[in-house]
């Protein structure tokens, strides 16, 4: 058994020192355990620190794509590598690295593909009111649209299985945390979760520059993977309601209509109502092309999940593996 512990890095020279110190090179139920590096278009010396550390293999990226591209590159790499159980934290050292081996242990026992690590966000002093309530309420909204039980929906520290890693395809550009947990649970993934420990701040999230902005692209993410795999319940139920309140306004039109005599007036209901059920007609019409293309979505899905298994029985490396050592041992993938 081979665990391949992942860190997404851009400029983390500074705090990388540390988080590799606290690294295990043994964990119990694995044979070998191998630290990866993706370095995400870094411009100071996060890539020469990680050889001077010992790095196993490190991905080194031309320019910064983002932290979800690189959580994704972190996890083709290491399948390719022979990874049968991947671990992801932060390069800012905000997870106790003591707590993998809890957070592989339901992994180990059989009772999950993929785990995160729950924080106790009411606990952390050093985290503000405001994105407390808003870590938690997005936590409740990504239940609501992942179907699962996952109290902290934000962490970084997870573990997965080969075949779970197989399965995940990140999309989006901002972050990985929300869109993973959502196609977990509508894949049919079975995700677990355990407590685990946080170290002290050493700086300020780089993801978002302020709470609205991390707010909107978080709603953002939500709801463009919650229609990825639902669309027929965020365009029916619209529909559904503007189609009953044109009925309702054509109603209105023909009580007035056909119970006086002569003219009647209320032509503005009319016209409402007729745009209102054209309106809706449209929002069906989007329903079935949305369906279509989820159908679509699910057939790539399992084409490249049988394109990543051809892979592996081959042999492939990742793209661009360089047979030469970094520091003691290791490779670096150039992209």
């Amino acid at each position: 058994m081979k665990l391949i512990i992942q860190i997404p890095c851009l400029n983390e020279e500074d705090a990388l020192p540390a988080t590799l110190a606290d690294l295990p090179r043994d964990v119990d139920g694995f044979d070998t355990v191998a630290w990866l590096v993706i370095d995400d278009g870094s411009s100071d010396r996060t890539v020469e620190v990680a050889r001077e550390l010992g790095v196993d293999h490190v991905i080194r990226f031309s320019s910064n794509r983002g932290l979800a591209v690189a959580f994704q590159a972190g996890l083709d790499a290491a399948i390719k590598l022979g990874a049968d159980v991947i671990v992801n934290t932060d390069a800012d050292n905000q997870y106790r690295a003591s707590d993998i081996p809890r957070l592989v242990g339901p992994i180990l026992a059989g009772d999950a593909d993929m785990v995160v690590g729950t924080r106790d966000l009411k606990r952390q002093d050093e985290s503000s009111r405001v994105k407390t309530i808003l870590q938690s309420w997005g936590s409740w909204v990504v239940r609501q649209a992942s179907e699962t039980d996952i109290p902290d929906t934000t962490s970084g520290f997870r573990a997965y299985t080969r075949e779970a890693a197989l399965r995940v395809n990140v999309v989006s550009r901002f972050t990985y945390t929300l869109e993973t947990i959502i196609q977990a649970g509508k894949s049919d993934l079975a995700i677990g979760h355990v407590p685990i420990r946080t170290n002290p701040k050493t700086r300020e999230s780089r993801l978002f520059r302020s709470i609205p902005q991390y707010l909107r692209r978080s709603v953002g993410t939500i709801l463009r993977i919650y229609v990825m795999y639902e669309p027929l319940p965020v365009f029916l139920w619209p529909a559904a309601v503007t189609g009953l309140l044109g009925a309702a306004l054509f109603a209105r039109f023909g009580w007035y209509y056909f119970t006086n005599s002569g003219p009647t007036g209320h032509v503005q209901s009319l016209i409402v109502g007729g745009v209102l059920i054209v309106f809706s007609l449209q929002l069906v019409l989007l329903a079935v092309i949305s369906e279509l293309l989820r159908s679509n979505r699910v057939l790539a899905e399992r084409t490249l999940q049988r394109v990543r298994k051809v892979e592996l029985e081959l042999g492939m490396r990742p793209d661009g593996l360089s047979e030469e050592p970094i520091g003691a041992v290791g490779h670096e993938v150039e992209r």
